[in-house]
């Protein structure tokens, strides 16, 4: 997605030193954060004031997607990807900003299997996200983090999609890759989320990030480019049209991998610094004392 506006979105990350970061919507702070020193995770605190930015959506809507093309196919998913691009265009408070962006399918073999259910069973409100897990709880070993408490696998919304889970029609959970977090964020479908676990299942998902420029992709790409011509120039025999084909799907996997790489997402300045950041995090998480050290 090419987006021309505006320069800074409703929704969006603000950082200052020391591995302090927030993230605002609509001038409230909804997460606060903060990373090791060791740079092995991240603390965080939520507010409780985030509110998706997408219109809340219809279970018949759900069955007319299902209708148009195989829940899971790539018809399906590219009519919710078209569906999420033009709630996110509209939103006062989502995280568009002018730039490229890529949305679509996570990447395959991002999620842990292990690490699926965790949000049911370990999602504080103030707690902490390992990234490589030396000597930290196996339970702060997690994929994504929610932008709020999740609900109840018993309440009267989870249990609606719960059913649409069964009946294989249950839209995808919108995730957005931050970096200073090294996770996604749920953006919408909170109570997706849940109910897709709460029936022992996964959700489909669709991953929002920037996209990274094309001198990026033109210097990854050099190499996989390379072995593709090698091994179609060694392919020989009966064989040879196989083995080509078998390198042409590798080449395409691997060139889409590399487009899809999420880029460094953008923060701005916390007004007043380390000083003004320490005041808002007194004001919104009162009694949060996140740890920097190892």
């Amino acid at each position: 997605m090419r987006i021309d506006h505006p320069v800074r979105p409703g929704l969006r990350m603000e950082c200052a030193d020391g591995g302090r970061l927030v993230l605002v919507q609509g001038g409230r702070p909804v997460l606060f954060a903060r990373q090791r020193a060791s740079h092995y995770g991240v603390h965080y605190a939520r507010t409780g004031a985030y509110v998706s930015p997408l219109t809340p959506l219809k279970a018949a809507t759900a069955r007319s997607f299902a209708a148009f093309a195989a829940p899971g196919s790539e018809a399906w998913t590219e009519r919710w990807a078209a569906h999420a691009e033009a709630e996110l265009r509209g939103a006062a408070d989502g995280p568009l900003h002018a730039g490229d962006w890529n949305l679509g399918p996570m990447t395959p073999g991002w999620f842990v299997d292990g690490n699926w259910p965790k949000p049911l069973a370990h999602d504080p409100d103030r707690g902490h996200l390992t990234w490589f897990g030396y000597g930290d709880p196996v339970e702060d070993a997690r994929d994504l983090l929610p932008l709020r408490a999740l609900s109840d696998p018993a309440a009267a919304r989870v249990k609606a999609y719960r059913r649409q889970y069964r009946e294989g029609v249950l839209p995808p959970v919108l995730l957005w890759w931050i970096s200073g977090l090294n996770s996604p964020v749920v953006l919408d479908g909170h109570d997706r989320l849940v109910a897709a676990l709460a029936e022992g299942g996964r959700p489909p998902v669709l991953l929002l990030s920037r996209a990274v420029d094309a001198s990026y992709v033109a210097l990854c790409s050099a190499r996989p480019v390379e072995e593709y011509e090698r091994r179609t120039a060694a392919a020989d025999g009966p064989l040879a049209a196989v083995h080509t084909a078998a390198a042409g799907r590798w080449l395409a996997d691997v060139l889409g991998s590399v487009e899809r790489t999420p880029e460094i997402t953008r923060a701005w300045p916390v007004p007043g610094g380390v000083a003004g950041w320490e005041r808002a995090a007194a004001t919104h998480v009162p009694g949060w004392r996140p740890d920097p050290l190892p």
